[in-house]
């Protein structure tokens, strides 16, 4: 593992003391706090607002940094905050851990099959070190890559990851950062890639003091959140190397695959070298020997920042779907209100979707108000991650009610035919491996004044959609700070034992079985979208073509109608689900096959 420069944020370990650095321009003599000690140490100016001290100890010291106005808040750099977010930091020793993957060099990209989950519920305890034991059921099922959600110190014990505000520090309820490295060495030993969801484009509401002391916003660009973190001004260059060393310190120091960064729209750089970009280099820098995969959400669908050359990603590697995911939820479930209306009935965007990565590819979006997308068909399959669930397709919804508890089996088994034997990379969610009908609702551990609004912003969300026009049925949509609503999305890991689930699940691991010997070996002579037509309403055939002059094909009917249609059957079946014939596509069928010499 490569090792560089230390860290500008977050205490250095100096043979028999601890120097700790604290970047708080807006401070003019800050002072440290050590746990057991009396009087607060006076830390020196160094330069470019820093501030330094030094002490004698070593790892497990606590401490803080007193402000100037007697506010002890933790450092911003934590690596562990053993008593939450507003308690004091510990000093956790980097290399004490020892790891067992010397051999890992990672894995390809196009071998990749992501499973998403959520160290909180993924086991009934909610650890790291508990989740380590459900390792070889993945391993099992054909999983060659786990998308851990958001870990940075959160308020509270509970929270999807999203309202992290330390985001250097293991949260403390999933266990210590050694916890984190025994998952991933863990997951290694098994071939399994992990790759890390993390958050640059805000901070949670609560714990979050770093406008105390430094210059994290900027009122230049706005957000959903608020003021936008403020990564494009020159005058604060420390906003941009927090961020982006946060991303080189989990690559690095966690041996992580790579990183999953979340809503990159939100965040907003004028300047010439993108933070992004930026971040992409330095991590590449920091971790050369072995592969490091950097996938994006992004609400725009800016093709170019998945642009290739001789085959190889020049910028990121991935982007999640999220088009794939909602023609596939329109055509099993029938939803059509919000953003699904520009989804229903359009055969063509099922299609385009499917075949070349983005529907919408600049063309006028209804329910945005504007264009969106750009031309993505030059782009090879592996460039997009296909779902049809992830943590917010399920939990943004009322309930949280997962797929198959609102459309026919049939129909889900269909898409899901589709998504796993995808030349994209394929996505599962925790459970949906066996058909789980748990919850992932909505869920935080926030108190007082900031929980009520909370409680009364997400069922005032839904006011507008007709079925919660009532005020009674908004109340019975689940309190997301409410402990029960947390306990109901945790796994339930005696379903897949049951009749039921275990038949999805054996179907599920046939299915990735298939995917890893026939579709895998495919995709790196894949190396641009596929050309679709539309076979009738929620019906198409999709062709890709395979540089050695073969050809993949799709034919699939999501719909609960047969449709007329003429169809080439010829070459090797790779997989039937439903009724396929050369004058016909059955109601929720699908044909996989290879064509050619």
């Amino acid at each position: 593992m490569s090792k560089s420069a230390p860290f500008q944020f977050g205490p250095r370990i100096e043979d028999d003391r601890v120097r700790f650095r604290f970047w708080a321009p807006k401070q003019q003599a800050p002072a440290l706090v050590i746990d057991g000690v009396a009087d607060p140490l006076p830390m020196q100016p160094v330069g470019d607002g820093w501030f330094e001290a030094a002490v004698p100890g070593g790892p497990g010291l606590r401490y803080r940094f007193r402000l100037d106005d007697g506010l002890e808040v933790p450092d911003p750099g934590s690596r562990h905050q053993p008593d939450d977010v507003h308690g004091p930091s510990e000093v956790i020793a980097p290399d004490a851990y020892e790891w067992h993957d010397r051999a890992w060099r990672g894995r390809p990209w196009h071998e990749a099959v992501v499973y998403e989950l959520h160290v909180g519920t993924f086991t009934p305890e909610g650890t790291f070190r508990a989740a380590i034991d459900r390792l070889d059921h993945l391993a099992r099922l054909g999983v060659t890559a786990i998308e851990v959600m958001p870990v940075a110190d959160f308020p509270g014990t509970r929270n999807w990851g999203y309202d992290g505000v330390l985001p250097y520090a293991v949260e403390a309820s999933y266990g210590r950062p050694d916890d984190f490295k025994a998952f991933v060495d863990a997951a290694h030993a098994r071939g399994l890639m992990v790759l890390l969801d993390v958050v640059y484009n805000h901070f949670g509401p609560d714990g979050n003091y770093l406008p105390l002391y430094a210059p994290i916003f900027t009122d230049k660009h706005r957000t959903p959140w608020g003021e936008a973190v403020n990564v494009d001004d020159a005058a604060s260059p420390a906003v941009r190397d927090f961020l982006i060393e946060n991303a080189v310190y989990w690559v690095r120091d966690f041996h992580l695959d790579g990183l999953r960064l979340d809503a990159v729209h939100e965040i907003r750089d004028d300047g010439d070298l993108h933070v992004l970009d930026e971040l992409r280099q330095r991590v590449a820098a920091a971790v050369p020997h072995r592969p490091v995969h950097i996938v994006l959400e992004n609400e725009e669908n800016d093709s170019g920042r998945l642009a290739r050359e001789d085959g190889v990603a020049r910028r990121f590697t991935a982007q999640w779907n999220d088009d794939v995911h909602h023609v596939l939820h329109v055509a099993v479930s029938g939803e059509d209100a919000g953003y699904y209306a520009d989804y229903a009935g359009r055969t063509d965007l099922l299609g385009r979707a499917l075949a070349e990565g983005f529907a919408f590819q600049g063309a006028h979006m209804p329910y945005r108000g504007s264009a969106r997308g750009a031309p993505s068909g030059d782009l090879p399959p592996d460039a997009f991650v296909a779902f049809l669930q992830n943590h917010d397709q399920i939990g943004n919804r009322a309930f949280g009610d997962r797929i198959t508890a609102i459309a026919p089996a049939e129909a889900v088994r269909a898409a899901t035919a589709v998504v796993l034997l995808s030349p994209q990379i394929p996505m599962l969610f925790q459970g949906e491996e066996w058909g789980s009908r748990r919850p992932f609702p909505f869920f935080c551990d926030f108190t007082g004044d900031l929980a009520d609004a909370v409680r009364e912003g997400r069922r005032g969300e839904f006011a507008r959609f007709p079925e919660f026009a009532d005020p009674a049925r908004r109340a019975e949509i689940p309190d997301p700070t409410a402990v029960d609503t947390f306990l109901s999305a945790k796994l339930d890991w005696s379903e897949p034992e049951l009749p039921k689930h275990a038949d999805i699940l054996d179907w599920t691991r046939r299915l990735l079985s298939l995917r890893h010997a026939a579709i895998v070996p495919l995709l790196p002579l894949i190396g641009r979208g596929g050309s679709f037509r539309e076979l009738g309403p929620g019906a198409v055939a999709i062709v890709w073509e395979i540089a050695d002059g073969r050809q993949l094909q799709l034919a699939a009917n999501l719909s609960a109608a047969s449709v007329e249609a003429d169809l080439d059957l010829g070459g090797d079946l790779l997989w039937r689900q439903g009724s396929v014939g050369s004058d016909h596509v059955g109601e929720w069928s699908v044909d996989w096959r290879i064509a050619g010499p």
